[in-house]
């Protein structure tokens, strides 16, 4: 494993940390954010493994999982307007644990 991909893991690993104790504490839109951060570093970590590069956006991200990835695409294309609702809505527990779910679901399919 390699410097950038530990970075990734520990990134992913911190946001996800923090999204639990926001979701234990009921704060949802910090659980959301927190989860899709956490989303977005397995997904960068997935593309670093299979093109060896980490994406500089969101929307780099989204056009190499889309192109290539459709099966983790699906999951962050349906994520990703719960983590923008996050910043001008008050978000609740359903639209966290999906968010929570999700990450634990890319983490397995990593092995991370």
């Amino acid at each position: 494993m390699n410097e950038k991909e530990n970075v990734l893991i520990e990134n992913f690993r911190e946001y996800y940390q923090l999204g639990l104790e926001a979701f234990k504490r009921e704060k949802f839109n910090s659980a959301a954010t927190l989860f899709f951060k956490a989303i977005a570093a397995l997904c960068d970590l997935y593309i670093l493994r299979k093109e060896g590069i980490i994406p500089s956006s969101h929307a780099q991200r989204f056009r190499l999982l889309e192109d290539k990835y459709h099966d983790i695409y699906r999951i962050v294309d349906r994520d990703f307007p719960f983590y923008q609702d996050s910043y001008t809505n008050k978000l609740d527990r359903e639209a966290a644990l999906l968010l929570k779910e999700d990450a634990e679901s890319i983490k397995k399919t990593l092995g991370v």
